[in-house]
């Protein structure tokens, strides 16, 4: 009868969540026991599903908590090791199963894992014994013990005698012990102060004086020094002597004081300004104070240099940041049709107002298919304001689509843009600029419902309050036969007339601008009507017939032209006499040479940009100089009338020619082409016709059409093409190629601008989203940096110095987003001589591009010099002298003469004293 198994260790509650897990043990690790534990005949085991269903030792079915332990069979182990080898549960106690002495082995359920796993198997027979035969305890007697035990009874420690082990001797021969005798100070003090109280505390030495004791040495008879020299410098001076006092405190009061200044008599005046010693100093001293003078009229004395250089280093973005940051962006939510941003452009004068150009996102042949759709669809501009980016301020009508469009520099009110259809598009928002001036400063908040959404509006009171037409449109017969990719208005400083001559422009206005269009064409255009017929007081006079429909002292064809064309009450008559009758001024064409094709203008740069280079390309102080200038420009414009309001005056007849003024611009042409050519016209010998003169140069650098071609703010020389998958730098008047072309990018570009502030950096738009920030300071081959801004292809580019410490860059997407996002202040502050810096490298990199032409053309030189020398030795004729021909036939008549002999003699012709000599000679 077997007996019960022992219970459960101590202090282990019933009830316990029973193990699920399985354990696995490598099968190269030797069995444990629990020899650390005092148990070394045991070996804890896992035990799988698999091998407790062989055995019948299931966990919850054969092993319970009052059955705990099984014996199994030696044999059958050993069986399940034969079949099962490394797989079997028991591989780790293999050996121990083998030198068993017994017949059959314990095993033991461990279900509180005691040991470390759920089963052990005890490995001695003496062990196996002990464990069947543990004697049972009731459980609340163990309980019991358990409680007593943990009962902890104080003893106090029994001293023991000292028992020594040597450490003193080591002690005794590490002490240090004095060698010599020790030095005897007496100190001593009067009798009379003997037993009074003495107070001790710490004192600094070196602030009170006289508060530290002194140790002076004494003369010691044994051993005396005597000094035979000593050096001692000696000073002169006065006498000084400090004193101060102590005043009374007396409260301040107000009192005045008035007395007449001490003049000099005039016997005085007289002798003074007739002595030379005054004059002589006046003389001295004149050329410096008219210097101080102008330098303090020039620059601001009493400004705080250190204030503004802790000003220059506040916290308006950390200098080690040197990535873009977003903003904010603006999405137009009203229209349906999906559109893309073609052209992007910062207001002149008012901050924080952006403008924006949209078209439908069409193929020409989609264009064609949908074009019903199109014409319900308006063609719009919109004007964005950071105090509201959900609803446009303004929106300005178009006929078609607008692909660019430019800001009137004289005046920031006129806008011209070129639509897909070829025309050019004029608007005058002077009648609106208050509103969106005061939308921008936030004077007009009670006015918010005009900003609802469009689908909360009226048509009509939506139209009226946010709708601009625009003011005039150009023939389309007359016009551009494709899209227009490009628009500029000319400086202020001269206009051109048919011929491409340069004159002096007296109007002091911006009136001409220049076009190009894939119809292959490039056109000059002015505002002004080509003939003076009438004078300013008759064109105000017709402006107001055609509002009111009716003058009876109008021509007929006036009349008829009018009757035809209602002109609504809202548009402005400025360039009424320009609408759907303005022609180009004159036209260019770009040909390829002897073939009859064209070249296809993309993009154009005629001269400086008058918004690049005198608002935008500045420093904080110029920043500060220009806000002054434009709020008085603003108040003159106020109180005088709009100059553009008397233009029927029409284009003067007697101007004064420009001399020496370079009519060469460059233009980037659809097949990747950088051309530099000149504006002024020929006549054809021929035909006596205006033709456009050949192109002074022609470059194929970039693989793809030309997106961006721009002029540096800081050097006008210095020209930006982008275009395919490269990037170029050129100079004007080097012909010889570019400055700096980059290798082929991961992407294709699509746009690009310079920085406003740092003359070396530029931004790189490319198709998939990322911008490269290209700093020619730090890496000419790479940009310094790419940061994605958008999943899209990336439109337009255009940054803007919104003050000295914040600068903003526009990038638009294809997907009609536009995204506002801040420059750090690594890419916004140049270094010191970064100007210098950057003009050193243009400069070396033209020395470079002479040094390979000359290279090149010496290479060449040596080329044709090699070519003439193999010519000469292949031509040249060896002259033989007389005695050389004459062996030289000699020599041929006995060879002659040899092969006779042999012939004769082979055909049996030959004598045999001729044999004989002719195999003497062989």
């Amino acid at each position: 009868m077997a007996q019960k198994p022992p219970k459960s260790p101590k202090g282990q509650k019933k009830g316990k969540k029973k193990m699920k897990q399985q354990l696995f043990v490598p099968e190269e690790e030797e069995p444990m026991n629990m020899e650390s534990m005092g148990h070394p005949e045991i070996y804890p085991l896992v035990l799988t599903t698999k091998t407790q269903e062989i055995f019948n030792c299931r966990v919850d079915e054969d092993m319970t908590d009052e059955q705990t332990y099984k014996l199994i069979k030696k044999e059958d182990i050993l069986a399940d090791l034969q079949n099962r080898a490394a797989v079997s549960d028991f591989h780790p106690v293999k050996k121990i199963v083998r030198e068993y002495p017994g017949e059959e082995l314990l095993l033991v359920y461990d279900k509180d894992f005691k040991y470390g796993l759920n089963f052990y198997l005890i490995g001695t027979e003496d062990g196996k014994e002990n464990f069947l035969k543990t004697p049972e305890v009731p459980e609340e007697q163990e309980e019991l013990k358990e409680y007593v035990q943990e009962v902890y009874v104080y003893k106090p420690p029994v001293s023991k005698p000292w028992i020594s082990l040597g450490s003193e001797k080591e002690i005794e021969e590490e002490s240090v012990q004095e060698s010599g005798k020790r030095v005897t100070y007496m100190i001593s003090r009067k009798r009379s102060e003997f037993g009074a109280p003495v107070t001790f505390s710490d004192q600094n030495a070196s602030s009170v004086k006289d508060a530290y004791i002194e140790c002076t040495s004494y003369p010691e008879k044994n051993y005396t020094l005597t000094q035979v020299e000593k050096d001692v410098g000696l000073q002169v001076i006065a006498e000084v002597k400090d004193t101060s006092t102590q005043t009374k405190w007396a409260f301040p009061k107000n009192a005045t004081t008035q007395y007449y200044p001490r003049e000099f008599s005039e016997e005085e005046k007289n002798i003074i300004g007739e002595s030379k010693s005054l004059v002589d100093f006046f003389n001295n001293v004149s050329t410096s104070v008219e210097v101080a003078l102008q330098q303090n009229e020039i620059m601001n004395t009493f400004v705080d240099d250190w204030k503004n250089l802790a000003e220059e280093e506040s916290t308006f973005g950390d200098k080690t940041d040197t990535h873009l940051k977003e903003y904010q962006s603006f999405t137009d939510l009203h229209n349906t049709m999906e559109k893309m941003i073609t052209c992007v452009s910062w207001h002149p004068t008012i901050y924080g107002l952006i403008v924006v150009s949209v078209a439908v996102r069409l193929s020409y042949e989609e264009r064609v298919q949908n074009s019903g759709k199109l014409l319900l669809q308006p063609s719009l501009i919109l004007f964005w304001s950071f105090s509201d980016p959900i609803h446009p301020q303004l929106m300005l009508e178009s006929p078609d689509d607008i692909f660019c469009f430019e800001f009137c520099p004289s005046d920031p009110n006129i806008i011209a843009g070129g639509c897909i259809n070829g025309q050019i598009v004029m608007w005058d928002i002077t009648a609106h600029a208050d509103r969106i001036e005061n939308i921008k400063t936030g004077s007009s908040r009670s006015k918010k419902t005009s900003l609802k959404p469009m689908f909360l509006l009226e048509p009509d009171s939506n139209k009226e309050s946010m709708y601009i037409r625009h003011c005039a449109v150009s023939s389309i017969e007359s016009g551009h036969r494709k899209v227009i990719t490009d628009i500029h208005w000319l400086p202020d400083s001269f206009e051109i007339n048919r011929m491409g001559s340069v004159f002096e422009n007296r109007s002091g206005i911006n009136c001409q601008l220049v076009t190009c269009s894939a119809d292959c064409t490039i056109c000059f255009w002015d505002i002004r009507p080509q003939k003076p017929v009438v004078t300013s007081a008759a064109a105000a006079t017709a402006a107001t017939t055609v509002v009111n429909n009716a003058n009876p002292q109008q021509s007929p064809v006036e009349k008829k032209k009018e009757e035809n064309i209602d002109i609504p009450f809202d548009v402005p008559s400025t360039f009424l006499h320009l609408d759907l009758s303005w022609k180009p001024l004159s036209r260019l064409k770009l040909s390829k040479g002897d073939t009859s094709l064209d070249h296809c203008p993309t993009k154009l740069s005629l001269g400086e940009d008058p918004f690049l280079c005198k608002i935008q390309g500045m420093s904080s102080i110029h920043i500060i100089l220009r806000d002054k200038m434009l709020s008085q420009i603003k108040m003159v414009k106020t109180s005088e009338i709009n100059p553009y309001q008397n233009l029927e005056a029409g284009i003067a007849n007697i101007l004064k020619p420009i001399e020496d003024f370079c009519t060469k611009f460059f233009v980037g042409t659809e097949e990747g082409e950088v051309i530099y050519t000149d504006w002024k016209m020929e006549r054809d010998s021929d035909t006596g016709r205006l033709m456009a003169k050949k192109p002074v140069n022609l470059y194929t650098v970039h693989d793809g059409a030309v997106h961006t071609i721009q002029r540096s703010p800081f050097f006008n020389d210095i020209i930006l093409t982008v275009g395919g998958w490269n990037v170029a730098i050129w100079k004007e008047e080097v012909m010889t190629g570019p400055l700096l072309q980059t290798c082929c990018a991961p992407k294709r570009y699509t746009a690009g601008h310079w920085s406003l502030t740092r003359p070396g950096v530029f931004y790189i738009g490319r198709e998939d989203g990322y911008v490269d920030i290209w700093d020619l300071l730090e890496k000419t081959h790479e940009p310094a940096q790419s940061q994605n801004i958008c999943i899209t292809m990336i439109t337009y580019i255009k940054p803007w110095t919104f003050s000295s410490k914040q600068q903003f860059i526009a990038v638009a997407d294809y997907y009609g987003t536009l995204h506002i996002l801040e420059i750090p202040w690594t890419l916004s502050h140049p270094s010191l001589n970064e100007v210098s810096s950057v003009n050193y490298y243009f400069e070396r990199e033209v020395r470079h591009l002479e040094y390979v032409q000359q290279r090149k053309e010496i290479r060449e030189q040596e080329k044709k010099d090699m070519a003439l020398e193999l010519v000469k030795k292949k031509t040249k004729v060896y002259q033989k002298t007389k005695e050389q021909m004459e062996a030289e036939l000699k020599l041929e008549y006995e060879s002659y003469l040899e092969l006779e002999k042999s012939v004769l003699f082979s055909l049996g012709l030959g004598k045999v004293s001729e044999k004989k000599s002719y195999l003497d000679l062989h």
